[in-house]
This record gives C-alpha cells, sequence and structure tokens, in this order.
C-alpha cells in the first residue's frame, strides 16, 4: 500500500503534468478507485495513454449521474491506506433530482485552507474577531462542514443553524411557498436567538435568508450592530441587489460571494484589488484542481468568449476524487484571468433556462 500522506500530484506541476498525474493515479488499478478502474474498460479510448492535456477530459462521458446509485465504497482510490482513514460521505443539494454523492478524504480541505487565504485578503474578520453564524445546510452537505473549518482556521466557534435544502425547493417546486415562507421564519427565529446572546462577527447566509433578515427590523438591527463580515453563497443574486447587501444593508461589514457546489468544491470571490474588475463579483475555482469552463449550451464542445455568457462545465481532479466534467444547470459570464489568479473567473451566475427541460428551482439555497 502506499504511503497516503504523500500527495501523487500537485498545484506546482505544468497543467499537462498535472494531468497526467493524475489520470495515471486514478487509473492504474494499484492507485485508481474501483470504480473508474472498472469504468475504463467501457471506454472507447485508453485514459492512460489518451489523456495527455485538461483539454482531453472532453474525451469522457459525463459519469456524474451514475454517481446517485452507486456505492461510494467504489470511489475511494485504492492508493490510500486505511491508517488514519478519514474519508466522509457527501450529498448533493438535489437541484436536479435525486442527491449525487462524492467521498472526501484531505483534497477538499486543503481547498478550504486556500478560501480562508482569499478571505483573509478580502479582510474578513480573522482570529480573535468573534464567532461565526452559519445559516445553511449541514448533514450530507458539505457546506456545513467547509464554514465550520473556516472557523476553526481563525480560532473561533461556528454556530450552526441547518436547514434542508430538499425540503424547501420542494416546498416551492409544489407551490407550497407559503410552507417555505414558514421555513424561513423558523429560522429567522433561531438566528436572532444566537445573535442577541453571543459574540458573533461572521455571518453565512443565502440572500434569500439576507433579505429576509433585512425585512425585520429587530434582526436587522443585531446585523448591522454586530456582524462584521458577511459571505453569500447558494442561489444567485443580481449585481443590484448585491450591490444594495454592500452599500445599504451592510455597509458595515464586508460582503463576499461563494460560488460552488459539492461536486466541484468552493469557487469564492477574487479580492477588488489590484487588476479592477468590471463586474461586481467574480469568482476563481480552486486551481488547479478545480476548473470551470463556460461552454455554448447549444454546443457544449465549444468555449465561449471572455466577457460572453455560457453554460458551467465543470471539472475536480484531486488526489479523493476524479469528475472529468459535467454539465452545470448554471448560466455564468466568463471572465478574464489575473496574474494573482491565473484560471478563468466567473460572473453573475444565474440558473440556466432550457427550452423545454425542467427548471432549476433555488429555493433558499
Amino acid at each position: 500500500m502506499l504511503d497516503d500522506t504523500v500527495e501523487p500530484f500537485t498545484a506546482d506541476l505544468a497543467p499537462d503534468e498535472f494531468i497526467r498525474a493524475a489520470i495515471q493515479w486514478h487509473f492504474s488499478p494499484a492507485t485508481g478507485s474501483p470504480y473508474w478502474v472498472k469504468r475504463a474498460a467501457a471506454l472507447d479510448f485508453d485514459p492512460l495513454t489518451d489523456i495527455r492535456t485538461w483539454e482531453d477530459l472532453a474525451l469522457f462521458p459525463d459519469v456524474s449521474e451514475e454517481w446517485r446509485d452507486i456505492p461510494v465504497d467504489a470511489l475511494v482510490p485504492a492508493g490510500i491506506g486505511r491508517q488514519g482513514w478519514d474519508f466522509q460521505v457527501f450529498d448533493s443539494g438535489g437541484t436536479t433530482g435525486r442527491p449525487k454523492r462524492i467521498v472526501e478524504s484531505r483534497s477538499r480541505r486543503n481547498g478550504v485552507l486556500w478560501v480562508s487565504e482569499v478571505l483573509a485578503d478580502h479582510g474578513m474578520p480573522g482570529e480573535g474577531d468573534g464567532h461565526w453564524l452559519h445559516i445553511g445546510p449541514t448533514g450530507p452537505h458539505i457546506v456545513g462542514r467547509s464554514v465550520g473549518l473556516l472557523a476553526q482556521q481563525r480560532g473561533t466557534f461556528c454556530h450552526y443553524i441547518d436547514f434542508d435544502p430538499r425540503w424547501v425547493k420542494s416546498s416551492v417546486k409544489q407551490g407550497r411557498a407559503e410552507e417555505a415562507g414558514r421555513y424561513v421564519k423558523h429560522i429567522l427565529a433561531q438566528a436572532q436567538d444566537i445573535l442577541a446572546t453571543q459574540p458573533v462577527s461572521v455571518l453565512f447566509a443565502t440572500p434569500p435568508v439576507l433579505e429576509a433578515i433585512a425585512a425585520d427590523e429587530k434582526l436587522l438591527d443585531l446585523v448591522q450592530d454586530k456582524v462584521r463580515g458577511i459571505i453569500w453563497a447558494g442561489t444567485s443574486v443580481s449585481p443590484e441587489t448585491l450591490s444594495v447587501f454592500e452599500e445599504e444593508l451592510f455597509p458595515q461589514a464586508t460582503v463576499v460571494g461563494l460560488y460552488g457546489n459539492t461536486m466541484m468544491g468552493i469557487a469564492p470571490q477574487r479580492p477588488r484589488t489590484g487588476e479592477p474588475d468590471e463586474e461586481r463579483c467574480v469568482f476563481v475555482p480552486f486551481h488547479p484542481f478545480s476548473r470551470v469552463t463556460v461552454v455554448d449550451p447549444d454546443n457544449t464542445d465549444t468555449q465561449v468568449g471572455y466577457g460572453e455568457r455560457g453554460q458551467a462545465r465543470i471539472s475536480l481532479v484531486s488526489r479523493d476524487l476524479l469528475l472529468p466534467w459535467t454539465l452545470e444547470r448554471d448560466s455564468v459570464l466568463r471572465v478574464t484571468p489575473t496574474s494573482k489568479y491565473p484560471q478563468d473567473g466567473l460572473a453573475d451566475v444565474q440558473p440556466l433556462t432550457v427550452e423545454g427541460g425542467p427548471t432549476a428551482i433555488e429555493g433558499v439555497y
């Protein structure tokens, strides 16, 4: 068994060398997962010889649908030993149907460490600056653990108010908006108790929850009085609404957005320093392990130009997991990289509207 304390491929490799090392890891029987070693036999190419570049990942089919049903044991790479076992399983949010499942040992935690550095560049409150409050999914959803780890990086507590995004989406889809509204009030009552009794300085919430906070005078006063950092994620938000959050409702706080999901990880907003952005909020994936290619929705093999809108096609390449690509139900703008963030940026994320297709339900997450 290989020493699982050694990373098989690292960020300092050249892009194509990184991909070749990752493919060797995931498709060699001694190190790859049972899923990929077996799945390779059904492909019409040999990954070990034919995948040489990031662009070659397009040869793979989108296998993410299979991850709704396969036993998660099959996703664990053989090269990661049982000693010090720290794998966990997480579910997707259910926006497109039954949940997909991933496994994670160390790779996502490394991504959280990087996100913490980006948040520090934004001026997000650090060690000794109060507690965090997470209003969002926990349980099978990886976002709750990630927010807790970010608070832990700052040596502080994270308070949790859990909600089930699947229940809210189901309520909205079935026309039970009042039920969803009662659910939000239930969440806000818990938030008020924590904010009134604990030294919370950083709040994680979705845009709909932030709007609900703004409509509650007592709760808004608590947030404006205590909170110095707001992280929003989970649903789309218009540039106009984001402007209201930053300049009118929460001018006392550093407001930072996160984009991402279970399948790709976290893409934080890049700081508005150095090379200025025309867009109010530009997200950047965790380079080089996560990549988002913005493609033409009518021809998903074709990447759109910078400044153009397209569909998000994500790739995740890590020690723990390989997802060559999958199409997300998100419409995004492709933004030019900067010297500090060499990956393509993403802006103005919206639910993708597909003619004749099902409508993506956002709910409150």
